[in-house]
């Protein structure tokens, strides 16, 4: 019986799941690592707070989804003026591009540090592989490849466990985060540091993939249209959304949670303060907390950019696809939906180049920052609008204290944005 409710449970979980664990690729590893090399426990208050926000603007992606039949470049563009959707999806590509290749760079100098070689041909060949597997992947092959590489996110929980925690210290620190603060460091630092975290958690190809996401399981099951008359199916089903990205952002934030007090209890304590990459932070784990942690480390990183990466150019192929009226979807083949699985292949592609040609990867990641600190807050103000929409949402809009939580990740956000514009200068 408790095997049958656990499978159950499982089955239940898909897209929430897979966006939360994408959420922490090589790109935010780096920033959370840096966050606890920097400032020990000071910053994790943000990922706190970050949880419940981050829970209502996808849940509300989600839902979009599902109920418009839809995704979200094809409802916003319903609601706003053409040129504001087409400059945002334009921005959504920039930042996923930039995005990737600092992945692909980071996966392939986590197996040079692992066996030794040349980083950039490990670069392009996890590009490839990443293209590989979405052109000729069947979607369900797909969804089932993408779940189980979730699992590489617990190398982040075994590192935990690997190491002594001040749990006492931890807890200390983190409700009282100005108790710490390093003498090295400015206010500046420390409010650009927010801003990263919050920018890493709360990501605009989030929102897209996952509305996407739930339109691809609609369009595979048919059947169900008919049942979407009843209100015990929509109940269920929106209940199983709830479920499903509850699920998937709580394991996102714990995961983020992890890397932060790893890299605060190992790295932070050994003077080591400027971890610039994720693969730094493995190399800088090896001397300070082992052979075992360093390779756990370095192997998580693998396993979430191989997680990562087809999200974000799936994210972006989504987008340009509703925008323009292109069939779209990792359920259709190549041939019937050519121009999706060219943004595929071209975000993917360029974002390899860029990681082969070893473009900085600290650059790459403050401009994908930029980029989606621009676009984040108007599209979860559309969002918003959207998802209170009669039009749109019939009578399946958002409750009142679903607004909440949306407006106040909205209001977050451009806090964060403003933060980060005025810290820049």
């Amino acid at each position: 019986m408790v095997k049958q409710s656990a499978k159950k449970f499982v089955q239940r979980l898909g897209p929430g799941l897979i966006t939360g664990a994408a959420d922490d690729d090589p790109s935010g590893i780096a920033t959370y690592s840096q966050a606890g090399s920097q400032f020990r426990f000071g910053l994790v208050w943000t990922l706190l707070i970050t949880t419940p926000l981050m829970i209502g603007i996808q849940m509300l992606s989600a839902r979009i989804g599902w109920v418009t039949g839809e995704g979200l470049a094809a409802n916003i563009n319903k609601l706003f003026p053409r040129w504001f959707t087409q400059t945002l999806v334009g921005l959504l590509v920039v930042a996923n591009t930039i995005n990737i290749a600092a992945d692909v760079g980071a996966m392939g100098e986590a197996v040079r540090l692992l066996i030794g070689g040349p980083q950039a041909l490990y670069a392009v060949g996890f590009g490839v592989l990443c293209i590989g597997t979405q052109v000729f992947f069947s979607y369900e092959n797909s969804v089932r490849l993408l779940k189980w590489l979730t699992l590489a996110l617990f190398a982040y929980v075994a590192v935990i466990l690997t190491v002594s925690v001040p749990w006492r210290q931890a807890i200390s620190e983190s409700l009282h985060p100005w108790s710490f603060f390093p003498k090295d460091v400015s206010l500046k630092d420390y409010a650009a540091m927010v801003v990263a975290v919050l920018g890493t958690t709360i990501s605009p190809y989030l929102f897209f993939w996952q509305a996407s996401q739930e339109v691809e399981d609609s369009i595979r099951r048919p059947q169900e249209q008919a049942l979407r008359l009843h209100p015990a199916y929509v109940t269920e089903h929106l209940s199983r959304i709830k479920q499903d990205t509850f699920v998937g952002m709580t394991f996102s934030n714990v995961i983020a949670l992890c890397i932060v007090i790893a890299t605060a209890v190992t790295l932070n304590q050994q003077g080591i303060t400027n971890i610039q990459t994720s693969a730094q932070a493995a190399e800088a784990l090896r001397p300070v907390a082992g052979e075992f942690a360093f390779a756990i480390f370095a192997l998580g990183i693998i396993g979430t950019g191989l997680l990562a990466v087809p999200v974000l150019a799936g994210s972006a192929a989504y987008a340009v696809s509703e925008l323009y009226g292109w069939k779209a979807g990792l359920s259709r083949g190549f041939r019937e939906a050519k121009g999706f699985y060219l943004i595929i292949i071209a975000a993917t592609g360029m974002g390899t180049l860029m990681g082969y040609f070893e473009v900085n990867p600290i650059k790459a990641l403050v401009w994908s920052a930029i980029v989606n600190g621009v676009i984040s807050v108007p599209i979860m103000a559309a969002l918003m609008w959207i998802g209170q929409s009669e039009k749109l949402m019939g009578e399946h809009t958002i409750s009142r204290r679903h607004r909440f939580f949306g407006w106040a990740a909205t209001v977050v956000m451009t806090f964060a944005v403003v933060v980060m514009v005025v810290t820049s200068f």
